[in-house]
């Protein structure tokens, strides 16, 4: 299937002390009057976006973080990071999950960053005073986005919010991943990618058993949805005091700026004739995926 490439654009404006919504991909306007990033399933199935928050002047802001993973998300958040002090910053996921590699690419990044990361959804509100931004817990991080999360320095994760994991498996046969044919050397890809994932999860100071509960649930089964109890022993979650996370919320105003990537296929594929490339590398875009349970195609699912 061919999709069309989307043109990145920004927008940004203030208006006095109040800042005025834009219209943007990714933010969805609500009937009751307030406005969703990441609302729906149809966005968790996009690129991954990135969004500033801006809630001035008691609070510092944070970083909605949008859709899957695709090979172009470390470049695109490199873009929208680019003049931006983003140290210390608070990333917001809502995702459900994407490429093995590039995902570890962004998170090493956001460790360097020293970033903290939550999971939600932001949402815009229109009050007397203007756009005013909160955060909404029910959102979904799945798939590799658990291990974006497991980046953060400091880890929330609030009630409501649904962390969901299952095992990496190739792309390209995730229509029917028990009739399908694997090779020698798509066995090769997929442990070699499970190497990279478990020393990635140990040097962001996950435990073993995000592993173990990760790599337990074959893609054509129920993704497991992991417990308060879970989150506490793989150390998905490290704190469960929001103040730790997130900015003061109160007299917030709203987003005033976004990068939209490209909209392009849900999930890529790895073929045993492209992994002949250095096994270290994490540029191809081609890799042992984190595939859904009951998908037509390989994306992972968001209710």
């Amino acid at each position: 299937m061919n999709f069309k490439r989307w043109r990145r654009f920004r927008g940004w404006a203030l208006l006095g002390a109040v800042a005025v919504c834009i219209a943007l991909p990714g933010i969805v306007a609500m009937p009751n009057g307030s406005a969703r990033a990441g609302a729906s399933l149809e966005q968790r199935k996009l690129p991954m976006r990135f969004s500033w928050v801006t809630c001035q002047p008691n609070c510092r802001g944070w970083v909605s973080a949008v859709g899957i993973v695709t090979a172009d998300s470390p470049r695109d958040f490199e873009e929208f990071a680019r003049g931006r002090p983003l140290g210390g910053a608070t990333i917001v996921l809502d995702s459900s999950g994407g490429s093995v590699n590039d995902s570890i690419t962004l998170g090493r990044r956001w460790r360097n960053l020293g970033l903290l990361t939550t999971v939600g959804i932001s949402v815009l509100k229109r009050t007397a005073q203007g756009e005013r931004a909160s955060i909404e817990p029910g959102a979904y991080c799945e798939s590799m986005c658990v291990y974006l999360l497991l980046s953060g320095k400091t880890r929330y994760v609030p009630d409501g919010a649904h962390v969901r994991v299952h095992q990496i498996w190739m792309g390209d046969r995730a229509d029917d991943a028990k009739a399908s044919n694997y090779s020698a050397q798509d066995l090769m890809i997929v442990q070699r990618d499970i190497g990279r994932l478990a020393k990635y999860t140990f040097d962001m100071g996950g435990a073993g058993d995000l592993l173990s509960l990760s790599l337990n649930v074959p893609p054509w089964e129920t993704l497991h949805e992991l417990s308060r109890e879970e989150l506490r022993v793989t150390n998905v979650a490290t704190s469960d005091l929001v103040a730790e996370v997130l900015p003061q919320l109160e007299g917030a105003i709203l987003p005033v700026t976004e990068v939209t990537a490209k909209a392009v296929q849900d999930r890529f594929v790895t073929t045993a004739a492209e992994a002949g490339t250095d096994s270290q590398s994490t540029k191809s875009t081609k890799t042992a995926e984190a595939i859904p349970s009951g998908a037509n195609v390989a994306t992972a699912p968001a209710k």
